[in-house]
């Protein structure tokens, strides 16, 4: 019995506690190719992206999201956005942060 419970938590362990670094992303340029109409409202509201991101580990790789932009920073088809996505799943991406101005 005692075997067996150490078996069992063993496999648990591997399951549940994250082996090596977790988190790492990769930094890409997401081309829009297409987007949700802009709402009439004001403040953040939800957009459908469509694009293609390229970046050091994929290339030209198709995406389709939907999230919450400021109605005041509605991207646009055609245009360049930076990104960071997981290396292991770049369906999984967000616009990347924006960088700090020096002041």
């Amino acid at each position: 019995l005692l075997l067996l419970v150490a078996v069992l938590g063993v496999f648990l362990a591997q399951r549940f506690i994250p082996r090596g670094p977790r988190g790492e992303l990769a930094g890409g340029m997401l081309l829009v190719t297409g987007v949700s109409p802009r709402p009439a409202a004001d403040g953040e509201q939800y957009v459908t992206i469509a694009g293609v991101i390229n970046g050091p580990t994929v290339s030209e790789h198709a995406v389709y999201q939907r999230m919450a932009v400021d109605v005041d920073h509605w991207p646009a088809v055609g245009e360049l956005h930076p990104v960071v996505y997981s290396p292991k799943n770049p369906d999984n991406w967000k616009f990347a942060p924006p960088e700090p101005t020096a002041g």
